[in-house]
């Protein structure tokens, strides 16, 4: 290639990458029910793009005459099934993201699985979607899961549907199939009120209105499934957001700097703007916008940023730093939608870590409003959230955290709950708003607090936690121990679990969500109690590790000591003193702790005492000797 010639590639290549770097990006998910071909048409785009290299066509080939899938057709599933247990199933479990772009837009595509115990997956890839592709099996209609992944995407704040009729093929082409299917989808989203909604028939497989109109369905006008996804538009000309920005990251790389990192969640910035920093209220204008090395006189959504304010005022990772003109707001409880991801259940009254961006905060379940039936979509009484369940409940947090309806920004107003113990993602969820009550009700400051009370008792007040099955000896060894605590003048009391069952948790069953509220609300009073300045011996199975975890939180782990009683079930059962074993053996009792439902022991317990191996008088001594009540 001589001079010349190169310098004319070298400037093509380059108004190329120019012109590509100007196109806008469509990030968008297909869904649907199992088989209905959503990797096959991701295949199909990628190929028609132009963007699988020969080497890759002629592994393609080789691999779907090795399946024997589609006869001497390429299997264009195979481009996206990445996972070998996808490929030996034929079927997606995970979500699969993949790049391709044409003249006129870039694409960001997520193939979603369509299996139901998959759904948190699709939730997953609908968080971030512009548009949704819901693929319907021409020969099936519709199915449990399209109503399913319809009511998520508008749960997700997906304003662009594309009803992609696929299989076209495998039912002759017929318009009146593909019109049939067109006014089911329609009758089902009634009360949806997505932006745009397009059907197109396709057939993935044979290329059939995938890039160019098909010729065995003359009787379809509209466009092809590619030429509509470049042309949508699903960024509208909305109103300008006021600022806000979650910071990340105190960027203090030396003495003389001190910065906020961060992504812009909505608005724009200016250099002397003022701000507000969130929850704390504090003010001050913006000194320095830093982007990489340079100095910024604006930013704007979606842009990293460092935040430098004109005088020190405190902000940790997880504050908001907003507009001072347009503040969002602050509360610490909400309704809320959650999808729910755990194949264990969840339930009223337990703890989780509720994750908003960079904020990370206790939270727990107050009550379960209802729970959508995906056939009906209507509203149903909810107890407990099941793998998929799609719930609005209440929760409240342990404090205050700046915040937006998800309608309004969602940066600002999804989160995830993740269970304390296993680091577990449980839930996907979306505030919906504060509760007013939470308004109205604030928590009065004292002038006599803990520390004076201790002081008055002349001894520190402790919550002495014990646990152990039932008949384990757990109220025995809390009775002894408070007659030698109370002849040495330490004030106490023991909050006995059958005790509080015959008042204040009278109310309460046996089955796990009851179990779980029953410790919640023992937790709440043992904090009062502390509060008081008492030495707290609560004597509770507390059967579940979380429950446990959760009042060592609630009233800190200073004030905490667990003690595992811990007697062999045949030597609890032998005991029996109020005949419960028997009866749970003879199935009178469900859900019996040690029988018919699990004891989960401690893992590190403060205090280990083995019954069969310790009298009852070494057991106390054992408790004295590491209880330090001295002020």
């Amino acid at each position: 290639m001589d001079h010349h010639n190169r310098n004319t590639a070298t400037a093509t290549l380059n108004a190329y990458v120019a012109a590509q770097d100007k196109l806008d990006t469509l990030r968008f998910i297909t869904c649907g029910s199992v088989d209905d071909g959503k990797s096959t048409l991701i295949g199909r785009l990628l190929y028609e793009s132009q963007l699988i290299f020969e080497d890759q066509v002629a592994t393609l080939k080789k691999d779907s005459k090795t399946r024997n899938t589609q006869d001497e057709e390429i299997d264009f599933s195979l481009l996206v099934d990445g996972l070998a247990s996808e490929r030996e199933q034929g079927i997606t479990i995970d979500v699969a993201y993949r790049f391709f772009n044409t003249d006129h837009r870039k694409f960001i595509v997520a193939d979603t699985p369509g299996h139901e115990q998959y759904t948190r997956n699709m939730a997953t890839g609908a968080s971030t979607a512009d548009l949704a592709i819901i693929l319907i099996d021409a020969r099936n209609g519709i199915l449990p899961q399209t109503k399913r992944h319809t009511y998520i995407c508008q749960m997700m704040g997906i304003q662009h549907i594309v009803v992609a009729v696929n299989k076209m093929d495998m039912v002759d082409y017929e318009e009146e199939r593909f019109e049939e299917i067109v006014q089911a989808y329609q009758e089902i989203i009634k009360g949806f009120s997505f932006t745009s909604l397009a059907f197109i028939p396709v057939s993935a497989l044979r290329g059939d209105n995938i890039i160019s109109p098909s010729r065995n369905m003359s009787w379809y006008k509209g466009p092809s499934l590619i030429r509509y996804i470049e042309t949508v538009q699903v960024h509208g000309e909305e109103g300008e957001k006021p600022f806000r920005l979650a910071v990340q990251w105190v960027n203090r790389p030396t003495q003389d700097f001190r910065g906020f990192s961060g992504t812009i969640a909505a608005g724009t910035v200016q250099k002397g703007m003022e701000v507000k920093i969130l929850p704390s209220g504090e003010t001050a204008h913006t000194k320095e916008i830093v982007c990489f090395e340079q100095s910024l006189p604006t930013a704007h959504k979606d842009q990293a940023i460092t935040l430098v304010l004109d005088r020190e005022v405190d902000v940790s990772r997880g504050d908001l730093i907003v507009a001072a003109n347009a503040p969002c707001e602050v509360g610490d409880q909400f309704e809320v939608q959650l999808i729910w991801m755990r194949k264990d259940p969840g339930f009223v009254g337990r703890s989780y870590i509720l994750k908003l961006g960079p904020i990370h905060v206790n939270a727990h379940i107050l009550s379960l409003k209802h729970k959508v039936n995906i056939n009906t979509y209507e509203t149903q009484p909810a107890t407990s959230l099941e793998l998929n369940d799609i719930v609005t409940a209440k929760i409240k947090l342990e404090r205050d955290i700046p915040f937006e309806s998800f309608s309004e920004c969602p940066e600002l107003g999804s989160f995830i709950l993740i269970d304390k113990m296993t680091n577990e993602t449980c839930a996907a969820g979306m505030i919906q708003y504060a509760l007013r009550r939470a308004q109205n009700v604030h928590k009065q400051k004292l002038k006599i607090d803990q520390r004076s009370r201790q002081d008055l008792n002349g001894h520190k007040s402790k919550l002495l936690w014990f646990t152990g099955l039932s008949g384990s000896g757990k109220s025995t060894i809390a009775n002894k121990l408070e007659q030698r605590l109370y002849a040495q003048g330490i004030r106490t009391y023991i909050l006995d679990g059958d005790n509080l069952r015959h008042g204040l948790n009278q109310d309460l069953g046996f089955t796990e969500a009851d179990r779980i509220e029953n410790i919640r609300r023992a937790g709440e009073v043992s904090k009062l109690m502390l509060d008081a300045g008492v030495v707290v011996m609560a004597a509770f199975i507390s059967p579940f590790e979380a429950e446990r975890a959760s009042v060592r939180h609630l009233v800190g782990h200073d004030n905490f000591v667990e003690i595992f009683v811990d007697t062999p079930l045949d030597v609890a059962e032998s005991r029996d003193p109020k005949g419960l074993y028997k009866k749970a053996r003879q199935g009178d009792i469900p859900n019996f702790t040690g029988i018919n439902s699990p004891y989960e022991r401690p893992t590190a317990p403060d205090i280990h005492i083995e019954t069969d191996k310790t009298s009852l008088d070494e057991a106390v001594d054992m408790i004295l000797q590491k209880l330090d009540l001295h002020l």
